[in-house]
């Protein structure tokens, strides 16, 4: 009897504790009931195809993380030729992989060749005829880049779509190439700022500049920019266009950033200021202490935003200003601080689901869930009489369980999830099929009806695990390999299996003796 108390007392903790997270705060609210808070926080979260909002699929082009490894690479070994008094050459870029150096004459080429030591350790380099060298990125680079660029991508977004402050956001990488990644924000309600906070490069970056005009070819040498200088367009006075002629090289860059946030200008307007890290700090003490006099531009994704007369020594801090209004300032504060992507991205898709949707997802499958409950109860009290009283308690303690899991783990719950639920109400009923008809042939052949409890029990349970763990590791799978639905389906039907052995096995045996117990010498079964 000790040892029934013992069961009995666990069944109803378990009932108790998983009923409190998971069912409680689902069914509060329908009656005006106010649920402590951190029972809240652990309510079951609605995914995308039951509360409505935003997917989307892009692509992140990596060939542009590697031209800009390409272009980086180029400008350090032209900085290097300057220095080595080889200024006789013209770099330029190939491809997005590669680039070459022209005009390096004979005399010029054992300084060449030790003016590049390692600068270019990623490239392989070949000789051409009349002082031509060819650039090559290796293969083994170029595959290295673009998988950081996509998983970089990938932690940028979410960066962004943390700070809009969705709630249980999807973000995962897809595709043969691995190259995709797919965005589902639940409950986004506005999808133009979710796609312009989720899209834009970012890229923030501080230049000297050498000369600006009113037109483009003003700042051009034959219809190029000046090696060494970029030509980039920006604001000038009214709405008219600036362009200003820039050192490539950047005094810093958004990766110095450690901080930005909306504020005002000296005229009281929006904009944006940030302050650096400490390495950014000292590049840009240096840069402008070397630059007093001369203006300095914030390009931000290839755009002057703003220039400046540098009139002292800067260090820390900066501030962003330009015709900018509130949420736009919002909105690039917020960009800079989750970092810049490292390539563009395209769209490939786009959905929006509506909340309407949504609830008529999840009437849909209530209706389902609800159906296919009443109709296994139906079934299982007609054929197997008042046992099956014992195999509809075990069933509704097994979904309590599970509710309580999902919450408890931070379950996200799909449409696809739904599926799962009844899926695992099938699993709960094909395991006490398997019992009961075992327990069944005890009794005929002539056990008692303690020994053929015990028997159908024992004899069944290595099947049931065995059935289960092949489950188990079906939905791993689909959980590594999934996405989006597929994973919120595979992680209903791993905790469901979990918690059916328990309740297949622990609790309806123990209902079982608790019925048994009530009888001093049990004769009869009825099953």
């Amino acid at each position: 009897m000790a040892n029934l108390r013992w069961k009995v007392l666990t069944i109803l903790a378990v009932t108790v504790i998983f009923g409190a997270v998971g069912v409680y705060p689902l069914i509060a609210p329908q009656f005006g009931i106010n649920s402590p808070a951190w029972l809240i926080d652990r309510a079951m979260k609605l995914g995308l195809d039951l509360k409505g909002g935003v997917h989307l699929v892009l692509r992140v082009q990596t060939d542009d993380a590697l031209r800009l490894e390409s272009e980086t690479e180029m400008e350090r070994l032209r900085e290097a030729l300057t220095t080595a008094g080889i200024g006789s050459t013209a770099l330029s870029l190939t491809g997005p992989t590669g680039f070459k150096v022209e005009g390096v004459r004979p005399e010029q080429d054992p300084a060449f060749r030790t003016a590049v030591g390692n600068l270019s350790a990623n490239f392989d380099r070949d000789a051409g005829v009349n002082g031509v060298y060819t650039f090559t990125m290796k293969g083994t680079v170029q595959q290295l880049l673009r998988d950081e660029a996509v998983v970089q991508a990938r932690e940028t977004i979410e960066r962004r779509v943390n700070e809009l402050g969705v709630t249980e956001p999807s973000i995962a990488q897809q595709g043969s190439d691995r190259d995709q990644i797919l965005v589902q924000l639940p409950g986004v309600t506005d999808v133009n700022r979710a796609k312009e906070i989720i899209r834009s490069t970012g890229l923030l970056e501080l230049k000297i500049v050498e000369r600006s005009a009113p037109n483009r070819e003003a700042l051009l040498i034959n219809g190029q920019p000046p090696a060494g200088m970029d030509v980039v367009p920006g604001a000038g006075e009214g709405a008219g266009v600036m362009y200003y002629q820039l050192r490539r090289a950047s005094i810093v860059t958004g990766r110095d950033l450690r901080s930005a946030r909306s504020s005002l200008d000296e005229n009281n307007r929006p904009a944006v200021s940030f302050t650096l890290n400490t390495e950014g700090s000292q590049k840009f003490g240096k840069g402008t202490g070397d630059n007093i006099g001369r203006q300095l531009a914030i390009v931000l994704d290839g755009r002057v935003e703003s220039a400046a007369t540098i009139e002292s020594r800067i260090t820390s801090e900066g501030r962003i200003s330009g015709s900018f209004t509130p949420e736009q300032t919002a909105n690039l504060a917020l960009i800079l601080r989750s970092g810049s992507l490292p390539a563009t991205l395209s769209y490939l898709e786009e959905r929006t689901i509506g909340p309407s949707l949504g609830a008529d997802s999840i009437r849909s499958g209530v209706i389902a869930s609800a159906v296919g409950l009443l109709l296994i109860i139906v079934f299982m009290l007609i054929y197997y009489k008042l046992s099956g009283v014992n195999a509809v308690i075990a069933l509704l303690l097994n979904l309590i369980i599970l509710l309580g899991l999902m919450s408890y783990v931070g379950g996200v719950m799909t449409l696809p999830g739904i599926a799962g639920f009844v899926l695992t109400m099938g699993i709960g009923v094909d395991s006490n099929v398997l019992i009961f008809e075992r327990i069944k042939e005890e009794l005929e052949a002539q056990r008692g009806v303690r020994a053929s409890i015990n028997a159908g029990f024992s004899r069944v349970f290595l099947t049931l695990v065995d059935t289960h763990l092949a489950a188990l590791i079906s939905a791993a799978f689909l959980f590594q390999f999934g996405t989006g639905p597929i994973r919120g389906f595979a992680v209903t039907l791993f905790l469901g299996l979990i918690s059916n052995l328990f309740t297949a096995t622990f609790v309806s045996k123990t209902l079982f003796e608790l019925e048994l117990s009530r009888k001093r010498q049990a004769t009869t079964l009825s099953i």
